[in-house]
């Protein structure tokens, strides 16, 4: 390894044997330690799978309990869907379906209010009439409260 300083105007370049014996030296202590660190977590991965291995030994019972639980799942899965079908009739959906149209009927009174108030406001400030407001605008005649 060379080192450079500049000392002034010059650039100084040096060497010294030791340093890169000493820097390949903590390259291996390193990796080394980081060897180390990795069997550890290998073996407590391999002691994990292991443990969790017990009791999944492969057997009758176990194909037998395995065999029910798929089946168990899927009469879940269709109780489920045939339950989808009857949600239409759910009062508690029903009545969040009335919440949420009437706040939806108040947000379209509010909208209509702004439109009618804008346009009082446009036919009384540039004198313009009605129809020829709708026209531009494209609003409907038939634009009322609901």
């Amino acid at each position: 390894m060379v080192d450079t300083e500049k000392i002034g105007t010059s650039v100084y370049f040096w060497a010294f044997p030791s340093k890169a014996t000493s820097i390949r030296k903590r390259k291996i202590d390193d990796l080394s330690s980081r060897e180390q660190e990795l069997n550890k977590r290998l073996k407590t991965s391999q002691s994990k799978v292991e443990q969790a291995m017990i009791g999944r030994e492969e057997g009758e019972g176990r194909e037998e309990l395995l065999e029910k639980l798929s089946e168990l799942e899927s009469t879940r899965d269709e109780l489920l869907n045939s339950l989808q079908k009857y949600r239409d009739c759910d009062p508690d959906v029903l009545n969040q379906v009335k919440e949420e149209t009437q706040i939806a009927q108040v947000a379209v009174n509010r909208w209509t209010d702004n439109i009618f108030a804008i346009k009082s406001w446009c036919k009384t400030k540039f004198f313009i009439e009605e129809g020829t407001l709708n026209k531009q605008f494209g609003i409907p005649e038939e634009l009322d409260y609901i």
